[in-house]
This record gives structure tokens, sequence and C-alpha cells, in this order.
């Protein structure tokens, strides 16, 4: 367990020896080896994923340009702009109560786990949630951490959060299960012949299942009454009645948000049959994994419609109804975010204040996620409108007062704002300063070109409003590092090649009735769009591909390196400043180190594995620890390792990075001004300095230049005292007798007769804030008792000196907690603490330190969870104990 302590002590018992491997352990690694290849196969098939949805997006679009082989872009935009105004109004008030059924759905949740919450708080978290997850698709992904968000704030535990989440999901799919079953069933959509190799000419089959799989939930609802486990979770199944709710609710939610699309198209087909189609629509959308199914939707709604209605008329509808249904609640949700930021900087006004209260506790952790998004749609609409032909009569009525030169340079510079726009995103949910600034700028830009380039004042007000929410949102963005140098995930990469194939995808169909020739690429006119849509169109890949190359021929950093002279002169200035004794562990010279840019602060760290371990918190000025945990987050992972922060204390720096957090144990820091030998239940200490004073022993504390003088004698004492404990020497959290490394230090040392029995080496923090010892080592000689006198003499010393506390370090797993309802970890470690004294002196340990009456500190090790955290803890006992072999051999 040596990964679990900071301090060595007097109290290390003996280990067993290594046993052979028996034939049980021959099982459990061939075990091992086998879900080590099944989390290699899941981890292939997530990085599939990614190529899949490419795939699907690029076969919808194919079959898009086919199945509008015979229409241009002209009259689909004609009939769109034809459509009756009373079904645009019909289907946006459909919208609507679409979304307040869908709030209906959260507060059927809290009614279910007993914990209600007012109506207007469930009402915004179930719109905001879902706006983004219908839009960005993956709810687990993006409307579920917003309810987590949302609802830990209002009060509800994280188990209680998981159930909501559970719950809307359950009921969701009940509803789709139950609308699906019975249109299929009672009224199906015939199979075209082109699918039959598909196996199956109708999907009555379908409807049978799905309303089989409804009777049984219900069937279990109202048999079975304990809840069902899984792993701590558990889930009691709702009362019928509760039950039949649900069904209804989700039921009337799915038909009335078809419903929102049926009333844009002509009355040519029934209601139910319609119903049918869309659900299947739907049902391709969710499995193609695209964002909001966009292009897989559309796809199969033409290819069931078209033969009862023109292409031109289903494509205008639905563009409509992905207005109506999808873009205009997401514009609702983000700009309600910004709306609050505009308004929270005015004080005194008692509504304003409240909405300041509501929204405040959520609103930093959830603005650059939701801004992110929204500067991805305003570069793709800056795309989509270059790759479209410009309205006639509003660019000639343009040309009367500016040149052609302008409206061709407009458009072109438009088109890479957008590319700019939606690289940038990325860095807006970094939190990157450059990134607010530049996005800013790109947003004023495309307004800018977007109203010189053919008087577009649709998309100038939709990219004005994204810049009004933005603006007041300057706080959230403080991070410093470089563009170039931040990583995109493949979800990122997918969703910039999604958008780059719609662009060039639409601005193929826009100009297909004009024949191509190479002279097309110099034509200048001023209602020549195609040659524009050309031209810009190579202008973006061109920045594209320059910005992955840029990002792939950078120079990567270098490896990992212990130490090095010019590093630690920097390390001993930030030391100098830092109050924590803790810091001096930098000066091992174990430890490489991370600067932040002015080098005012570093986070030393080591590598063990896969594992890149940070010791302790960053060490420096406060204001400088958020960007240089980001750094090392963003270093570790652009060598896929983990980021791991150990005996951390500043735990919302780790919050935000996304790591889990597990109780290490607790630190003893005893109050130095407050400790005195007065008393009845001090007496222990005050006979165990008269009985050492009386016997001739004397404390002694001599500065770093005379450290040098006595290492001799302290050599002897420290390999005694090692073999005494049959141990070795540990490193990183911890010092070893290094000569280099203790004389930079003052040491405490114990005499007799002008012999010393113990030593150990003292700690200063800046400001006489706190001091702490590392290493403590005696003679196997020495009488009971001499690293109490030790101790006293110390803190007796510290408040000589006017220090304000002594750091006596961790008592290993105390303080965790073991209740039933307790994370699994803190009772494991709780049960270690009650009964693992054969392998180490945990509650003696405790007990010996709690005789100073110290304040116990909590300390934690913050790291990514799940699998992977069994060998987190094996990197971190191998990096402190020098090896596997010394985790084993102590």
């Amino acid at each position: 367990m040596h990964y679990l302590t900071r301090r060595e002590t007097e109290c290390r018992k003996s280990t067993k020896e290594r046993q052979p491997l028996s034939s049980a352990d021959n099982l459990t690694r061939d075990k091992d080896v086998s879900s080590a290849g099944v989390r290699k196969a899941a981890s292939v098939l997530r990085s599939f994923i990614p190529l899949y949805i490419i795939i699907l997006f690029t076969i919808a679009l194919w079959t898009l340009h086919r199945a509008l082989k015979g229409y241009n872009y002209h009259q689909v935009m004609s009939t769109l702009a034809v459509l009756p105004v009373h079904r645009i109004f019909l289907a946006s008030g459909l919208t609507i109560l679409s979304y307040l059924l869908l709030t209906a759905n959260d507060s059927l949740s809290l009614h279910y786990i007993r914990h209600p919450v007012v109506y207007v708080k469930t009402a915004l978290a179930s719109f905001i949630s879902y706006a983004f997850s219908q839009n960005i698709g993956l709810p687990l992904a993006s409307g579920a951490p917003i309810r987590y968000r949302l609802y830990s704030g209002w009060g509800l535990s994280a188990a209680e959060i998981g159930k909501v989440i559970i719950f809307n999901a359950l009921t969701f799919n009940l509803g789709f299960l139950t609308v699906a079953g019975t249109v299929f069933l009672f009224r199906p959509v015939n199979i075209p012949p082109s699918l039959h190799f598909l196996r199956f000419t109708s999907v009555r089959p379908l409807g049978m299942i799905f309303l089989g799989l409804v009777a049984v939930y219900l069937m279990l609802g109202a048999v079975r009454k304990k809840p069902i486990r899984i792993s701590e979770w558990e889930f009691s199944l709702p009362v019928p009645r509760v039950s039949c709710l649900q069904i209804a609710l989700a039921s009337l939610e799915w038909i009335i948000s078809s419903g929102a699309l049926y009333v844009l198209f002509p009355p040519v087909l029934s209601f139910p049959v319609f119903l049918s189609i869309y659900i299947l629509a739907q049902s391709a959308g969710i499995i193609s994994q695209v964002p909001g199914g966009l292009g897989v939707f559309e796809t199969v709604v033409i290819f069931f419609l078209s033969p009862v209605l023109p292409v031109s008329v289903i494509l205008g509808s639905l563009l409509a109804f992905r207005g109506i249904f999808y873009l205009c609640p997401l514009g609702a949700a983000a700009a309600l975010l910004g709306a609050h930021e505009a308004l929270e900087r005015k004080q005194g006004i008692a509504r304003i204040a409240r909405i300041a209260r509501l929204f405040g506790h959520w609103v930093p952790e959830l603005v650059p996620h939701v801004l992110a998004f929204t500067a991805f749609i305003g570069g793709a609409v800056l795309l989509f409108s270059g790759a479209t032909p410009e309205a006639g009569p509003r660019v000639l009525w343009l040309s009367r007062f500016l040149p052609l030169p302008v409206t061709e340079i407009s458009h072109f510079l438009g088109s890479l704002a957008g590319v700019g726009l939606i690289l940038l995103a990325r860095g807006l949910q970094r939190r990157l300063d450059a990134a607010y600034v530049l996005t800013t700028s790109f947003l004023g830009a495309g307004i800018f070109f977007s109203l010189l380039k053919g008087f577009d004042y649709k998309e100038a007000t939709i990219l004005s409003i994204m810049l009004a929410a933005l603006l007041p949102c300057r706080r959230h963005f403080y991070r410093k590092a470089s563009l170039i140098s931040q990583r995109f995930t493949t979800g990122w990469i997918t969703a910039i090649i999604l958008v780059l194939l719609g662009s060039v995808w639409l601005g193929l169909f826009s100009y297909k009735h004009i024949e191509y020739s190479n002279q097309l690429w110099w034509r200048f006119a001023l209602l020549g769009d195609a040659p524009r849509f050309l031209r810009a169109t190579v202008g973006v890949i061109s920045v594209a591909l320059f910005f992955a190359l840029s990002r792939l021929l950078q120079p990567g950093r270098p490896g990992f390196a212990y130490s090095r002279a010019a590093d630690l002169d920097t390390v001993r200035a930030v030391i100098s400043e830092s109050p924590r004794s803790s810091a001096n562990l930098a000066l091992l010279g174990d430890k490489a180190f991370l600067f932040n840019q002015n080098k005012k602060a570093f986070i030393m760290y080591g590598v063990e594995g896969r594992s890149w371990i940070a010791m302790g918190d960053p060490v420096g000025p406060e204001e400088e620890r958020v960007d240089l945990v980001w750094q090392f987050r963003e270093m570790c992972d652009r060598y896929g390792g983990w980021a791991v922060f150990y005996e951390a204390k500043n735990l919302h720096l780790y919050l935000d990075l996304g790591l889990t957090l597990l109780k290490l144990g607790e630190e003893a820091r005893i109050s130095v001004e407050r400790f005195s030998l007065e008393g009845s239940n001090r007496k222990g200490f005050r006979y165990i300095l008269h009985k050492f004073d009386k016997e001739g022993f004397t404390f002694e504390l001599i500065p770093p230049v005379e450290v040098s003088g006595r290492l001799g004698e302290l050599k002897e004492i420290s390999d005694a005292w090692l073999k005494e404990k049959d141990t070795r020497e540990k490193r990183f959290s911890l010092g070893s007798f290094t000569p280099e490394y203790l004389k930079m230090f003052p040491a405490a040392l114990v005499s007799k007769g002008g012999k010393t029995v113990a030593f150990a080496n003292i700690w200063p923090g800046a400001g006489l804030e706190e001091f702490s010892v590392d290493l403590m080592r005696y003679l196997p000689d020495a009488p009971d008792g001499v690293m109490d006198y030790l101790f006293t003499q110390l803190i007796l010393w510290g408040k000589t000196e006017g220090y304000a506390w002594f750091n006596m370090g961790m008592a290993p797993l105390s303080g965790l907690e073991s209740r039933t309802l307790a994370p699994r970890w803190n009772r494991l470690g709780s049960f270690i603490f009650r009964h693992g004294e054969h392998f180490y002196n945990f509650q003696g340990l405790r007990r010996y330190k709690e005789k100073f009456t110290p304040v116990w500190e909590p300390k934690y090790l913050a790291s990514p969870g799940g699998l992977v955290l069994p060998r987190i803890l094996t990197n971190l006992a191998s990096l402190i104990s020098g090896g596997i072999r010394g985790v084993v051999a102590k």
C-alpha cells in the first residue's frame, strides 16, 4: 500500500512473502487476458463509429442527389417560399406542445423518485436538455449532463438524477415502441421492391415485437415488487398507473411531433400512414448516430413520399420542419444563456437578481459548451450560404452601391470565416482566450460579409444573435493555451467533415444545371454564383487542410526527462514563495516539471506506464493553477497518457477536467500557536520531555550549511533504520537519503553524549505558514518515545519562530465512510483501514498523530475512473516504490 502515504513512519509492518501462482491465479490471469481482448475490441469498435457515421451520411447525400435528379435548387426554394403561412403557424404550435409534453416527462420522473421540483425549474431543465439532445443526438452525452448540472443545483443527489435520466430514456423509448408498434401492426407501410433484399416486405412483424415489449414492461411493473439491481444502482419499476401515464405521455409526444411535420405537407396521405413513415425515418436517424439524423431522416422520408409528392415539395417542407422543430428551440436555449450573462451585470432589480440566483450556479460550467455549439452552427450557416445562390433582386440592388470586386471578395471571405468558426468551436469548448477573441471577430466579419455579398439580412441576424450571446461571456474564456496544439476528438473531426461534405453537396446540387468548364473558375459576374462557390470551396478546403497539416507537422514535445539544473533554479524561486511545505518535494531530483508561461508556477510529475502522475496540486499563485492543470491534461492527452493528481486538495481544479476523485486519507496539521504543554491531556508530552532531558538527551536544529558535515553519522542511522524495518528507499512522494537533497534543508537532531540517535530533515514553507518533516529515522537501540520527543521539540521550536502550522503528513485511508450508500472505494478503504493491520499500521498511525490533536484535512487522488483505475493505482505504487519489485518487497 505504498501508494497511499507520503510519509515514512516507524510503524511499518512486515509483509507476506510472494506465493507461486496457483491454478486459480492462472484462471484469473486468463480472465484478465480475455477482458483485455474485449476492451481492445470495444476500442476498435469505438474507433470505427466515426467512419460509420461519415459513410452513412455520404450514402444519404448520394441518395438525395439521385432523388433530386430532376429538380434544382431554385425549385426547392420556391416551394419553401410559397409554403402557406397557416401551416407554418400550425407546425410551430405543435412544436411548442411537443416540448411542453416533454417537460411533463420530467415532472413525472421527479414524481416517481419522490423529489418534486418547482415546475418552472423542471420545464427549464427539460427544454434546454431536449433542445440540445434533439439537435446533437446522443442524449447521454448531451441532454444528460445538462440535467445533472441543473438538478444537482436544486438538491437532487447523483443517484436521483441518474434515476431521472433512466426514467426519461425509458419513457421516450416506450412511447416510440407503442406508437411504432401500433401503426406498424394496423397501418403498416409496405417495403418498396428495391428493399426486398432485406428479407421482409412489411413492417407488421416489427409492430408485433414492439407491442410485445411494451406488454412485458407493464407485466413486470405489475408483478415484480423487488427493484432491479445493476451494480450499486437500484431501479424500482413504476406501478402500473405510472407506467400507463408514461406510455400515454410519450406516445402523445411522438404523435404531436410527427404532426408538426405532417401539417407542412399537402394532405395526400392519411395521418396513420404518414406516422408510420415518420417513425421509420426517425429510427434510421437514431441508428445512424448522425447529429439530429440530418440527411438520413430526410432521405427516408423522400424515399417513401416521392411516389405521391414532388421531391422539391417534400424537401421544402423538410427544411421548414428542421427550422421550426430543431433550430428555433436550439436558438432559444442558447439565447437564454446569453441573456442571463447580459442581465447578470445589472444590479438592484429584484427580478434580475432572482434570475441570477436561478442560473448562476450552473451557467459557468455550461456556457462554453453551448457557445461552442452555436459557433459551430454559425460556421455551418456561413458555409451553406456560400454554397447556395444569392437572391438575385438583392444582389442587383446592392450593385448600385458596391463594385463587383467587393461582392466577390465578401463571398470568398465569408466562407473562410465559416470554416474558421467550425475550427474555433473546439477552442471555445476548451475555454481558450484566443478562441473567444477570434470567434467574436469571425462572427462580426461574417455579419459584415453577409450583408456585402448579397444583403443577406436573415443570415446576418442569426449571426448577430450568436455574437450577442457570446460577447457578455468573456470571463468564461481564460485559458492561454495554443489553438494549434489543442486536440480534436474523433467526434469533432467527424462533425467538421460532415459539415464540409454537406456544404460541397449543397453547392453541387445548387449548380448542377451549369455545365462545368475550366473557364468557370475565372468568370467574375454579378450573378456568377457558381464560380464563387468553386473558388470558395477551394479556399475552405485549403484552410481545413492547412490547419490539419499544421497540427500533424508541429514538433512533438520532448519525452519525459528528470530534473535539470536550470529547471531546479526556477523551481527554487517558485518554492521560496510557496506556503506549502510539501512543495520541497520538487527538489528530490526525480521529477519533471511543467511550467506556466511566465514560470511563476509549476506542476511536478513522474511517468509510470501510461500514468502521468502529478505530485500534489500545482505550486505557485492560485490564479495560475487553472490554466496549468489544463496544460498538463492536454500534454498527457497528446501522448495517450492518463492525467493523475496524487494527494490533491483543490478539488475544483480537477472536476472541471472531468477526472474522478478518490479519497486517499486525511492529513494531520497541528496549530502551532494553540499547541501547549499545559493541561492534563498534555501530561504525556511533559513526561517525555522531562524523561529525555533527565537522561541527557538534547535537541538541536542545524542549518543546511552544517548538514554536509554530519552526513556520515546520519547515513549510519538511516541504514540501520532501513535494515531494522526491512524496507528500502522510496521516492517521488517522500524523500530518500540523498546527500545533495539533504544538504538543502535544516535538520533536527536528537543526541546523547555527542552521538546522534535520531534525525529528521525539515521542510520550511514561505511566510512562516507551515513547516513539516520528511525523513524521520532513528537507531534501533534508541529509547521508546524518541520521535515523540523530537516532534514535541520541533513544535515548540516552530512556535518560537512564529510558524502557524506543523504538518505531520497523511494517515492513509483514514476518514473514509463505510456506510452502505458510500462509494465503493470508500467502503473498501474503510474495510482495509479497520482490518489491514497485518500489512500496515493504519489505525496505529492515526492514533499516534491524534495525540497531537491535529486538524484533519482530506486528500484525494484525481484520475480517470472506470476500468483504468487499477492500472493507475499499480503505476502509482510502482513509481513510489521504485518499480513493481519495490511494491512486493516493501
